[in-house]
C-alpha cells in the first residue's frame, strides 16, 4: 500500500441514538464533532452517532411492514382502468 493516501483505520464506537445502544468496532469512519467516549475496557474511543443500526432497524427487529403490492396494482386498475395490450 502507498503510504499517506489511506484513511486512518482504528477502533471506533458506533452509538445508535434511536435504541441507546453502542458497539465497538474498527472503521475508517471519523467522528464529525470529535466526540469521545470511555468504553467498558477503560479506554477512550471516538464516537460516531448513527440514526439506525441492526438494533433499531425494523427489518431486524421484526416490526417491518409488508407492502401489499398486488392490492396496489388492483386498486390502480380499478381507478384508472386496465392498459390496452398492443
Amino acid at each position: 500500500m502507498k503510504p499517506g493516501i489511506h484513511p486512518a483505520y482504528g477502533p471506533v464506537v458506533f452509538r445508535d441514538r434511536a435504541a441507546d445502544h453502542a458497539f465497538l468496532t474498527r472503521s475508517t469512519a471519523a467522528s464529525r464533532t470529535e466526540k469521545t467516549i470511555e468504553w467498558e475496557d477503560g479506554n477512550t474511543y471516538p464516537v460516531v452517532d448513527v440514526e439506525i443500526s441492526s438494533v433499531s432497524h425494523p427489518f431486524y427487529t421484526g416490526t417491518a411492514r409488508v407492502l401489499d403490492t398486488a392490492g396496489r396494482v388492483e386498486r390502480f386498475e380499478r381507478r384508472y382502468g386496465r392498459r390496452e395490450q398492443g
